[in-house]
C-alpha cells in the first residue's frame, strides 16, 4: 500500500481526523495553504476524480455535504471558503487518491473563478 492517504486510512499514519464515518475521512491537511485547510478523502482508493464509476457518483455529494459541515464547525461557512478537487497531473493533482481540499480563513479571492 504505498498511496499516503490509504496509510492514513488504515491508520499507519497519524492524522487529525475532524471526521470519519464508513466512507469518508477528513482531516487537517499537514502544510496548510489556509489558516483552515481540511482533505475530504474517501476511504476506499479512487485515483481521481477522472475514475469516479457511476456507482461512486453519490459518494461526491456526501464529500460535498460533509465538507459543508466541516466549514460550519471551523466557522468559515458565513465569511466563505473554497472547496477543489484536482483531476491528474496537468490538474494540480499530487496524490493519486481522489481528495477535496476545505480552504479558510481568509481571503481566498483569484482570477480563477
Amino acid at each position: 500500500m504505498d498511496c499516503i492517504f490509504c496509510q492514513i486510512v488504515a491508520g499507519k499514519i497519524p492524522s487529525q481526523v475532524l471526521y470519519q464515518d464508513e466512507e469518508v475521512l477528513a482531516f487537517r491537511d499537514i502544510n496548510p495553504a489556509a489558516p483552515t485547510h481540511v482533505l475530504v478523502i474517501p476511504k476506499k482508493h479512487i485515483d481521481s476524480l477522472a475514475d469516479v464509476a457511476d456507482e461512486e457518483t453519490p459518494l461526491i455529494g456526501r464529500m460535498v455535504k460533509i465538507a459543508n459541515r466541516i466549514a460550519r464547525e471551523e466557522k468559515v461557512a458565513e465569511s466563505g471558503y473554497r472547496l477543489i478537487i484536482s483531476s491528474g497531473k496537468d490538474g494540480g493533482q499530487v496524490v493519486p487518491h481522489l481528495h477535496m481540499h476545505l480552504l479558510g480563513g481568509r481571503n481566498l479571492s483569484s482570477k480563477l473563478c
